[in-house]
Formats: C-alpha cells, structure tokens, sequence
C-alpha cells in the first residue's frame, strides 16, 4: 500500500492525521502568474483565495525575496481581484490588473445604486512603487476594461488589450453605433441579431461584439491609441527590443468564425504598418517572443499535420515578414516530439497561457513541456534545436518565470504535485530548487495526503501510464475493496504528477482511485494524441478497462464494488462505457458530451471545423456521428447514473445532459440529474466556492453510497436543495 504522507506542518504531538475534506477547498490559497524583478530578488505571483461568504474569489498580489530571508507578503489591497502582475523593466513599478475601480473611487455622475457590478470599465491598469512606500495608480481608462497589458522596453508605454471601440465613452459609443440612453426610461430593443458562429465563449458568454483589440497607452498621461480594427480578437502582445513595434496574433481570415487558424503579425507603433509574419493558411502559431536581435519572432505553432492531435513546435520566424510563405519559419523542436502548450488536468492548480522566454544573448528559449506525466521546464537551441530539461521530478510546473543574474540564469516557478498544494519556488543558476512560500500549510495542518504509485500497461502496442492512489486502512479500506475510476477530459489533455482533491476526498473515504492517460492524451507525442481521431468511444474505453482489470486481477479492486467518473470529454467516455459495459455498480458523468451532432454544432465548438474533429460533417456522415454518440447506446445502461450539469455550460451545453436524462428516465433506468445554477463549463475548477464544494460532497456520498455502503435504490435527495 502506498504511504500516507500528512501536511509537512505537524498536526501537534499524537494528532492522528485525516483525510481531506470538501469544506477544506474554502481555506486554499492559490499562486499563479509569477514574475521576477530584473535584479533577481523578489518573486511577485497572484494569489487566489476564498471570499468569507464562499461565493467567489478574492484576489491579491503578493511578493517573496528568492533569497528566501522573508516570507511572502501582500504587495496589493486584493479587495476584490488583483491579478497579472508586471514589473517595470528598470524595476522601480509593478503594474498589475485591478478591478477595484468601484471600491476606491467615487460613483460617475451617470451610475446608479446597483450598477456598478454592470460596469465595462471596471478592470484596469495600475501600477503600485516597489522602490519606495506609495499607493497603486490607475493608468488606464478604457471605457470596456483591460483584458491583459506588458510593459514597453523603455518602460514608458504599455501594451493593452481591450474590446473598448473608443478611447472615451462617447467616442465608444459613436464608434460602436450606440444611441444615448432614452431619457424617458422606456425600454430599448434587446435582441441580438448574429451573422456569424463563434459568437459565444464558456465563462463569457455573447463576445461576437466584444473582440479584444490592441492599443497602446502612455504611462504618465494615459493618452490611449488604437494600433488594430480587426474582425477577430487581438492576443498575446509583445514588444520588439527596440520599442518601436508589437508582435501579436489573430485570425484575419475572411471567414475567421468557421476557420480555426492564428497567424502572427507585426505592427509598428508610430505608423501603425502592419507585416504578416507567419502564412494565412491553415495554422495556429501563438505566444510570439522577440529574440534580442530585433529582427527575429520566436512562438509556438504548428500547421494542423494531425488535425486536433497536432503539437505545438517551436518556430522561429523573420520579423519582415520574408518567412510568410505556405513553408515558412524555422520549426525548431521537430525532432523532439514535445507537446508545449498543451494542458494538465488538477481542480485546484491554476494553469496559464503557453509562453516562451528568450535568453539574453538570443541562444535559447525557455518553456514548459509535459513528459512521462510531468509538467517540467526546458530550453531549446536557437542555433541547433538542441534540448536541455532544466527541472526534475515528478511534479506540475504550471507557471514560470526567467531572469539572468551575474551571468547565471534565475529561474522562478509555480510548481504542484498529488501531495503538495502549488507553492512558489526558485532556481538558481546550477543550484537545486528551493521553496519560498509554504501557501497552504497552515490550512492542511495534519490532513492526509495518499501519494500515487505509477502503472504502466500495454493495449494494442500503446504503452498507456496510469496511476493509484490506494485508499488507506483508516478509512476501512481493505482489499481488494472499491475503486472510482476517472477520466480526464479533452481528450486531448492529460493526467499527470499533478494534485486533485477530488481523488484524495474519494480515497479518504474508502475508495482507490485509478486514473489514466487513454489514446488521445497529450504528453506523448504527436502519433499517441491523434490516435483517437474518429475514434472517441471504443478505442480509449479498451485502454481505461485494461487498467481496471488489472487491478481486478491483481485483488486489489472489487469487481463488484467499481464506479466510473469524468468530466466533458470524460463524461463522454464515462457515457459510451456504462451503455457498452455494465461491470460498474454506479457512475457520475460531468459537463458531458451525449450526442457528437450537437456538440459539434452548438455552443463555442460551433465555429470549429467538424471535420478537424471527427473527419467529416454530421451531415455529410450522419451515421458515423451517430455510431459515435454515446445516446445511440445509453438505453442499455444499467448503471446507477448521476448526470451532472451546469446551466451557463457553453463548451458541452446543458442540452447534452438533458437528452441523456430523457432517454434513461424513459426506460425507467436508475438516474439522477444534478443541474447546477450560474456556472459554466469550468465549475469544478472556477467555479463558486460553496458549488465546488457541494460538487465534491456529491461525487464522494454518490459513490460512497453504492461503492462503500453497497446499496442499490438511488440515494436520499440531499437535504439542502433548490426545488423543496
């Protein structure tokens, strides 16, 4: 059995330790976004913790010396949400986003009680003196919010990504077409009249009229200037050496709602000229990085060679636009078969955006990449493609940062792993990393965290890795005893070295977990993530149930006593397995995909070519959609079903869920259906405090209920709930 490890904070002389709970989630403190001062000797990183109600987040900007001599203190009010921090590059200021506005300004003539919360010009820039006592400033004023910023290389302008058509609000207004309110109250025309797909995105909403654009503003005057009026969003901002231009990326294609492409663009900022940087075919490069040359754009990318399994590369690119052909750029991880920019799934670390960083003399970039279920920190040769790993473990590295000090590189780090909560760490040059922040300590204070033993297994010539995580004694767990299998999402993402409370909740409860990366999953190279392509149900389902049985054959698992759960692609999977196999005794099926019709044309997978999903249209091969959804079969499931489902979901819409419910409510099957109010596809990792909570009491009592108690009637409807 694998040791039990508790909190590295004594729980007290004969404390014994206990497994974590779902209330235990409202006392974490989570890093994110970390950044280094250009000497070296203070780590800055957001930090997300609960607010006293439980129903959201509080944000907040916090800062450590990577010498380790202090522990971490707040730098930001975090009121409400400080996030993005930035240091200026002479070091001198920390520019960061705030939604404070409301908080420390007083009301417009024009807002009423009750207003402000509907505000667009909440968030903006301000920048806080980290040379000397001072108080944050706002530096921006754009009339629908900032979405994200960097720091000029002079450290005089700011780079500004934001959907605002105007820099005023009436000259937004005027831009945008927008008459005054009606002075007589009466109600004005809201419907909304859309010509295009992709016009909503999970957890936004409507944005087909709110396209981020990129605009630059100056430090001490906010003077703000439009530098793109592009029909699609701008992102991923980033100034040349020299100051004097901004690389970014979008989709200028004609019909850019139904045509998955990014390409990278240059714009200079006196002039406004724009340069195409990479071809207008069919791509996706992203995160450009400006070596110290000037003339050369590093980013991540690659030509779609194996539809939705492709990896990103690493290119370099000609500034001038010179390498814009079909065949263009320099691709310089081809021979490593890495998978940059690709995700890991946890339920309380936060991930970020793919970035790269440039050495200072232009000889290497540094990113992160996973391996062998690793998220680990790498460098390339700009010269050669050689790669160097620069971190080592079994571990979750879901944010970094570079800075070179004395000739020697500084490396800072957000780092997790299945025991430990995401704390701060450095690296510096030829020396063994070392922790700077102890985050969540005190709030794990003699909680029991199980460790993971590894599994590997071979399916139909695939090496697939999995994990254990064995329930303890303590928690009348004796073998071979129960065990919930999960299933990540995507597919294309991946399980890994990576801490879920939801696993530890279920094995503190009596229950091994057994999770696995199918065919499909990233971290494996190109050839293993396309190779469930037309291929959802029964291939990824053989390389689940091929762990499973061997944990069944080895006694440690109870063949009568198995539970199977996931979320999004994972409920699909979780949805074809109870209507193929009906060796589980109960099952939990998360924001899921039941029909592959309608997932492929509704919601924001609207605008994505079906065809680089599955390899055709539904109407051109309605058959296969239908061979491939889970429904078509769902009327055979035997197995206690709990049908979970946010109402604001807009990657697998609520009508997924519903249709799976009608169906085996219909044949009188053994169904529940969890509906869950105000969130969207992320709940169990963004979403309200206190639901999150509530969706980690209910996987544990649904399974604890069939898998542990071995009952057979659907449980009691818990007692606090919507709809009495």
């Amino acid at each position: 059995m694998p040791v039990a490890r508790a909190s590295q904070v004594s729980s007290g002389a004969g404390a014994a330790p206990r497994a974590l709970q779902p209330d235990d989630l409202y006392n974490l403190r989570v890093p994110s976004q970390v950044r280094l001062t250009p000497d070296g000797r203070l780590a800055v990183f957001a930090l997300q913790a609960t607010k006293a109600r439980r129903d959201g987040y509080l944000g907040s900007i916090w800062g450590v010396p990577t010498d380790g001599s202090e522990e971490p203190r707040q730098l930001t009010l975090g009121a409400w949400d400080d996030s993005s921090p930035r240091i200026s590059p002479d070091g001198r200021l920390m520019a960061f986003l705030s939604d404070r506005r409301t908080l420390v300004e007083a009301a417009s003539a024009e807002e009423t009680p009750g207003t402000a919360g509907k505000r667009e010009d909440v968030t903006q820039v301000y920048v806080l003196p980290l040379d000397r006592p001072g108080e944050a400033r706002r530096v921006t004023d754009l009339p629908r919010g900032v979405t994200s910023f960097e720091w000029s290389p002079g450290g005089k302008r700011l780079a500004v990504l934001s959907p605002s058509a105007g820099a005023t609000k009436e000259e937004d207004r005027r831009r945008r077409g927008l008459d005054k309110p009606a002075d007589n109250g009466m109600p004005t025309s809201d419907y909304r009249y859309v010509d295009r797909l992709s016009f909503v995105l999970n957890g936004r909403g409507f944005i087909y009229d709110s396209h981020a654009q990129l605009w630059v503003v100056e430090l001490e005057s906010g003077d703000a200037r439009r530098l793109t009026n592009v029909d699609w969003s701008v992102d991923m901002p980033a100034w040349s050496p020299d100051g004097k231009r901004i690389a970014y990326c979008t989709n200028e294609r004609r019909n850019a709602d139904f045509d998955p492409r990014t390409h990278l663009f240059v714009v200079d900022v006196d002039s406004g000229r724009r340069t195409r940087v990479t071809d207008d075919g069919r791509a996706d490069f992203i995160a450009p990085t400006w070596l110290p040359d000037g003339r050369t754009i590093a980013c991540l990318g690659h030509r779609y060679p194996a539809q939705v399994g492709s990896r990103y590369d690493v290119w370099l690119f000609k500034d001038d636009g010179s390498d814009s052909g079909r065949d263009g750029g320099r691709n310089l991880s081809a021979g490593h078969d890495l998978m940059p920019a690709t995700a890991m799934n946890s339920d309380i670390t936060l991930s970020e955006s793919a970035r790269l960083v440039a050495s200072a003399d232009g000889a290497w970039l540094t990113f992160s990449a996973p391996r062998d279920g690793s998220y680990a920190l790498w460098r390339i040769s700009t010269d050669d493609g050689r790669l160097e790993r620069l971190t080592d473990g079994r571990e979750y590295v879901s944010a970094f940062d570079q800075i070179e000090v004395d000739g020697g590189l500084r490396l800072a780090f957000i780092r997790s792993t299945p025991t430990e909560l995401a704390d701060v760490w450095v690296k510096p040059d030829g020396k063994a990393p070392r922790r700077l922040s102890h985050l969540n300590d005190k709030a794990l204070e003699g909680v029991r965290f199980v460790e993971p033993v590894e599994r590997s297994y071979e399916v139909e010539g695939r090496l697939i890795q999995g994990w254990l995580i064995e329930a303890t004694e303590s928690s009348g767990f004796r073998r071979p005893g129960p065990l919930v299998v999960e299933i990540h999402g995507g597919p294309q993402t991946q399980y890994g070295w990576s801490p879920v409370l939801e696993f530890q909740i279920l094995a503190g409860t009596g229950m091994s977990v057994f999770y696995c990366n199918p065919r499909g999953s990233t971290g494996y190279g190109q050839t293993f993530a396309n190779a469930n392509y037309r291929d959802w149900g029964h291939g990824p389902m053989l390389d689940v149930l091929a762990g499973v049985d061997a944990l069944v054959a080895e006694g440690i698992a109870d063949g009568r006593r198995m539970g199977v759960t996931g979320g999004s692609y994972g409920g699909y999977l979780t949805n074809w397995i109870v209507g193929h196999d009906r060796r589980f005794a109960a099952a939990f099926t998360a924001r899921s995909v039941s029909d592959m019709t309608s997932l492929a044309l509704t919601g924001d997978l609207a605008g994505i070519d079906p065809k680089m999903l599955f390899g055709a249209n539904p109407w051109d091969e309605p058959d296969f959609y239908r061979e491939q959804s889970p429904i078509t079969y769902i009327a055979s499931c035997t197995t206690p079903l709990l049908i979970q489902h946010a109402e604001n979901d807009l990657r697998c819409p609520i009508g997924q869920a519903e249709e799976l419910f009608a169906i085996l409510r219909v044949h009188r099957r053994p169904v529940r259906f969890m509906r869950v109010p105000d969130e969207n596809h992320e709940l169990t990792r963004g979403g309200t405090p206190f639901r999150r909570a509530e969706n980690l009491v209910q996987v544990r009592d649904w399974f604890r209920h069939y898998l542990v108690l071995g009952k057979r009637r659907l449980p009691p409807l818990p007692h606090d709930r919507a709809g009495k």
